[in-house]
């Protein structure tokens, strides 16, 4: 799939990029050759394969979902201008 200079600056304008005439050409024919390799990977054959998120079998370690830091909620809201039922009051600033 080629595109055409008219279709690339279009692009760029849509995307507020500022392309310079003179490397129109050259960005053209790397545009292409993406393309090309694009439709090159559509082509090739993958049923069978199994989706993967990791080229490698990977898997994260796990530990036990708990609490390990002491609940200092109090502590940090003394210096808060206004507090009720441990929550930060603010005002309205939205009518």
């Amino acid at each position: 799939m080629a595109l055409s200079q008219n279709e690339i600056q279009r692009v760029a304008h849509l995307a507020r990029i500022k392309i310079d005439d003179a490397i129109l050409p050259r960005l053209q024919q790397q545009l292409d050759s993406i393309l090309d390799m694009i439709d090159a990977l559509s082509k090739i054959n993958t049923d069978g394969v199994a989706p993967m998120a990791h080229a490698q079998p990977l898997a994260l370690p796990l530990r036990e979902d708990r609490v390990i830091e002491p609940d200092r909620r109090d502590h940090y809201q003394q210096g808060a201008p206004a507090v009720q039922d441990g929550l930060y009051l603010v005002p309205k600033v939205i009518e």
